[in-house]
């Protein structure tokens, strides 16, 4: 059962997101938040798998309480941010506080089921119709740091594969399908290839890839896509 725990500041998406989940046999709502200090003392409290955590809030904003709960010791609350894409600082806070996805408010209800199940799997996501955008516009405002080009030295010909494949939106599973090789043999590169780049999780890794150059796949640019799982 995957525990949710809604922070929003909007009864009525609290409502409705509620209603929607609980026709879910997988997931639950455990609590609700309606601000930033609320979703952390709540996230505590009940340690639910997924944070479904509005950007924008009053007390205290999503993106402050996220740096706070992606600082815990592991196992710790996964981050599903909302977000209406409104503002670019926005998005470049809430990536550096260490996100492990986005949805924009306007995603379906399969996306929004699908999202949540994809994060609590251990896989990062960026909505699909907001990737390319949010992608191009990270990249466009931050320079190549001076220690990338020593980063990726370190990366094996096999660990750059891997990252050009989480660029391009493949799960594990696609990856070691494409390459011939194991789940576990995936998910040993991935991890070496976070400790190399000095990033915290998969969705940091793929923004580095296009922030600073690594990856050319620019014409789809789709990065970590939601996707459809089976309904339960």
């Amino acid at each position: 059962m995957i525990r949710v725990l809604l922070a929003d500041d909007d009864a009525l998406i609290r409502g409705g997101l509620r209603a929607l989940l609980a026709a879910e046999g997988d997931i639950t709502v455990v609590g609700e938040a309606v601000n930033g200090a609320d979703a952390v003392r709540e996230a505590a409290a009940l340690r639910p798998d997924i944070v479904l955590m509005d950007i924008r809030m009053p007390v205290r904003d999503g993106t402050s309480a996220t740096r706070e709960i992606v600082s815990w010791a592991p196992p710790r609350p996964r981050i599903l941010a909302l977000t209406t894409f409104d503002l670019d600082e926005i998005v470049d806070g809430a990536l550096t506080a260490g996100v492990d996805g986005f949805l924009l408010k306007r995603a379906t209800p399969e996306e929004v089921i699908a999202g949540i199940r994809t994060v609590a799997a251990g896989d990062a996501l960026v909505a699909p119709s907001v990737t390319r955008r949010l992608l191009e516009a990270y990249a466009g405002r931050r320079a190549p740091d001076v220690a990338d080009s020593a980063r990726a030295g370190r990366l094996t010909e096999r660990e750059a594969d891997v990252l050009r494949a989480l660029a391009s939106g493949q799960s594990n599973a696609e990856i070691a399908t494409s390459m011939y090789v194991t789940l576990e043999t995936v998910k040993s590169h991935i991890k070496n290839l976070l400790a190399k780049l000095e990033v915290r999780d998969r969705t940091q890794a793929v923004v580095w890839a296009y922030r600073t150059g690594f990856t050319d796949a620019r014409p789809t640019r789709p990065s970590i896509t939601v996707r459809d799982q089976p309904r339960r």
